[in-house]
Formats: C-alpha cells, structure tokens, sequence
C-alpha cells in the first residue's frame, strides 16, 4: 500500500475535521460551488469522481475474464456473496437498525437516506483496492483479476437495477432517470475511458505502464479525500448536532464486512478451494467500491443527505476492517487446509 492508502482512515478522520471547520467559516463559499450543477449533476464533484475512479479502472484487464474458469468455485462463490448475500444482507441490517433499533436515536427525516446509503455502498463490489488486500495474504492473482474484471462488466448492467430494487423494497423512491445517468457517468463513461487509455498506456511497455500507474495512482485517493472535505462542509452541521449518528452507522456496515467476508471464507473451503484462493474471494466478497457508492449518494440525494454520510462511513472503516479480515486469513490458513479426516 502507498503511503495515502497506508492511512486512510486517518485522512478521512482529518478530512471530516477540515470540511467541518471551513463548511463553519466559509458557508458562502460551499452553498456556490453546491449551485454548480448542470442537469442535476454538481460539476465540481462530478470532475473530482472522474479523476477518483479512472485511475482504478485503468488497473483491470477485461482480457482477463477467460481466467474465470480457472477456478469456476471460487468465482462461483464470490459472485453468490457480492450480488446474491452482501445487497440483501445490507438492506435487511439497515432496515433493522437504522429504522427500528437505532431510530430514536436518529433525525427522523434522515433514516431512509441513511439506509439508501448503505445500499449504496454494499451493490458495488470492491475494484482497486482488492489488489492490495490480495497482495497482503499472498492471493492467487490471476483469480484475482479476473474476478474484478467478472464484476465490474456486471457492474455496468446490474448496479441500477439492483440498487432501484432494494431501494423499492426499502419504500424509498429514486427517479430511473437519475439513477441511470449515474450509472451512465460514474460507471460506464469512466471504463470505456479507463480502458481506452489501458490500451495506450500499454503500447509503451508494461515497465512504462507499471511506472505511470504509480504515479498517479495517488490521484484516486486525493480527489477522494477533495471529495470528502466537499461533503463534510455540507454536514457540518448535521455532525455537530448529533455526532453519534456516525457511530450508529458503522454498526451495520461492520457486521456486514464481517458477515460477507467469513461466509465467503467458508463456502470456498466447502467446495474445496485452495487458500490463495478462498482469501482473495473473502476480501472482495467483505469489500465495497466505496468511491461509487460516494459518487452515486452524491448525485441521487444530493451533499447533505444521510445516504452521502452513510458511504462515508464506509469509507472512514474500510482500511482498518479489512486489514482485520486479512489478519484473520492469514492466521487461519492452517485451520482452512484441515484435510476432513483432521478435522475430526
């Protein structure tokens, strides 16, 4: 990991402060760049998004799908969890938490964006950052790639229709129209751009691409971290008046990272993958394309909506939970390769 994504946590944790505070001091400033919006777009963040996810989506070879029947199981077994279990696992611990057990808790007006924001986050399977968490449990890397090339082609189709589903499901109304454009802008428009410029990049060598993917490799995670302080500044206030609403939010995010990625862990030892296999499958089975679902919050419900906050929260965990899920693989591979008659 490079040194931004070393300490994620830590630069959001300061990102929140510094929007908070400047969203106080210079309220004028935000409320103008909010009214920068064409066709319900806000063009500022829009640009911020592009320059967020393009350089990730650079990283994956679609040629790489052939690889999938490689090992058919554990595909099999990620793409149950992602689109099948972590979707409907999130909707269901939304609905319990934020709009029954926690909603005393809760502004009242914000409890169906909130979950709207955590659907968000948990219909999008993870992309780049998969490659670091494989890397970390020496997972096998051709699966690797090949099943975050699998799910972003599903991605481009299923992400709207999916999401407008649970959404429906949770009695909360979100115009086809909107959803699609951003479908449209955040997805397919940044992978055929992604794409095309893989292509180019790669007429100069692999030596020559590995070199300027790792140069602007840290542009993802600043115009994220640009984007957070953008979104905070918005729900400066909010925060400031209820700041438990934060720790409420992490309660269902973290129980499904650990629900995801232990029921994937284990199917893939069911069917009899091998280890490096079964870790990869676990972390992107755990993992969200965060930068997405912050995107799509954004552009569906608007800065100052508990859906936007609510992916953030996602944001603000993701690292130190997944390093958690990486520990647990790595210390539990003698356990996963147990032959049956050991077990007994």
């Amino acid at each position: 990991m490079n040194f931004f994504e070393r300490y994620l946590t830590a630069w959001v944790a300061l990102c929140i402060v510094v929007g908070i505070a400047l969203g106080q001091w210079q309220p004028e400033l935000f409320q103008a760049i909010g009214s920068l919006e064409y066709a319900q777009v806000n063009l500022p963040v829009g640009l911020l998004i592009w320059v967020m996810i393009i350089p990730m989506l650079v990283k994956v070879d679609f040629g790489a799908l052939h690889e999938v029947r490689q090992h058919i199981k554990g595909i099999g077994v990620t793409l149950f969890v992602n689109w099948l279990v972590k979707p409907f696992s999130m909707a269901l611990l939304g609905w319990f938490f934020i709009r029954y057990l926690f909603a005393p808790l809760l502004p009242a007006d914000q409890i169906d964006s909130y979950i709207a924001g955590l659907i968000l986050l948990a219909a999008a399977p993870c992309t780049a950052m998969v490659f670091v968490w494989s890397r970390l449990t020496h997972g096998h890397p051709l699966f690797t790639l090949s099943q975050v090339a699998l799910n972003d082609a599903i991605m481009v189709v299923a992400f709207a229709p999916l999401v407008a589903f649970l959404l429906g499901l949770s009695a909360i109304i979100v115009p086809w129209d909107t959803l699609i454009t951003s479908v449209v802008l955040y997805i397919v428009i940044p992978v055929i751009l992604a794409q095309l410029i893989r292509k180019a990049l790669l007429t100069k060598g692999t030596e020559k691409f590995d070199a300027i993917m790792a140069q602007i490799g840290p542009w993802s995670i600043a115009a994220l971290l640009a984007t957070l302080v953008l979104l905070f500044a918005f729900q400066g206030e909010a925060i400031l008046k209820q700041p438990l609403v934060i720790a409420l939010l992490v309660v269902p995010i973290l129980i499904q990272v650990l629900f995801n990625s232990a029921l994937a862990y284990y199917l893939n030892r069911v069917v009899g993958e091998a280890h490096n296999v079964a870790c990869p499958s676990a972390l992107i089975g755990a993992s969200n394309f965060f930068e997405l679902a912050v995107a799509a919050a954004i552009s569906l419900f608007g800065f100052e909506s508990g859906a936007a906050l609510a992916t953030v929260v996602g944001v603000l965990i993701e690292v130190p939970v997944m390093l958690l899920v990486v520990h647990v693989v790595n210390r539990s591979k003698g356990w996963y390769e147990r032959t049956p008659s050991e077990r007994t």
